[in-house]
């Protein structure tokens, strides 16, 4: 156990300032994988609403059209029922 403290890696040096105070620290550093897959799940989310709102549009436009169809056939049924 006593030679693990003796090992030749060391950590990295620290802005000991920053990380004490850090309203004081002025340079914030960004994860580059972490901002990427921010990104990544921002442009999912983006396409993934578009394709929702055209997903809605069609279902409008196809619950519409059944709607006229049957009012439609309603009339005709009923004109057809008046005529005999």
């Amino acid at each position: 156990m006593a030679d693990e403290g003796n090992s030749n890696s060391t950590f990295p040096s620290v802005d000991v300032d920053g990380e004490l105070n850090p309203g004081n620290n002025k340079y914030v550093q960004v994860d580059p994988v972490s901002s990427q897959v921010a990104k990544a799940a921002e442009k999912k989310k983006k396409s993934s609403e578009k394709e929702d709102a055209t997903q809605t549009l069609k279902t409008t436009i196809i619950v519409s059209g059944v709607i006229l169809a049957v009012a439609g056939a309603v009339f005709v049924i009923t004109k057809k029922k008046r005529e005999k």
